[in-house]
């Protein structure tokens, strides 16, 4: 059974820095992309940042030059690194892995989504 879990969430102060972490666990075998998206009450779920397997992130204009995504491969972890946090609304950061191979004969891609991680960013 392929799952991500979250972890690093939590209060912190305006200016602050938080960093997310992931970890897909299974037999797993391969994975194309890994990142990160949130959502606030009310509000549809948005991508944050990305990151495929050859490199290339991806970044909301949002949280350009704050935020950085990096992954490990091999250990099939993303984590996100949030600096100069600002003020919002609490937010759900979930982990995000699509086109996910698992080792099993005849596996075809999937996509997963972890349970989410609660980020607060308040004085």
């Amino acid at each position: 059974q392929i799952q991500l879990v979250e972890s690093g969430g939590g209060l912190v102060q305006p200016g602050g820095s938080l960093r997310l972490s992931c970890v897909a666990s299974g037999s797993i075998f391969s994975i194309y992309l890994m990142g990160w998206y949130r959502q606030v009450p009310g509000k549809q779920r948005e991508l944050v940042a990305t990151m495929v397997s050859g490199g290339d992130r991806t970044y909301a204009d949002s949280v350009k030059g704050r935020f950085t995504i990096s992954r490990d491969n091999a250990k099939k972890t993303v984590d996100l690194q949030m600096n100069s946090l600002k003020p919002a609304v609490p937010a759900v950061y979930y982990c995000s892995s699509t086109g996910v191979l698992a080792s099993t004969i005849a596996a075809e891609e999937a996509d997963y989504w972890g349970q989410g991680t609660q980020v607060t960013v308040s004085s």
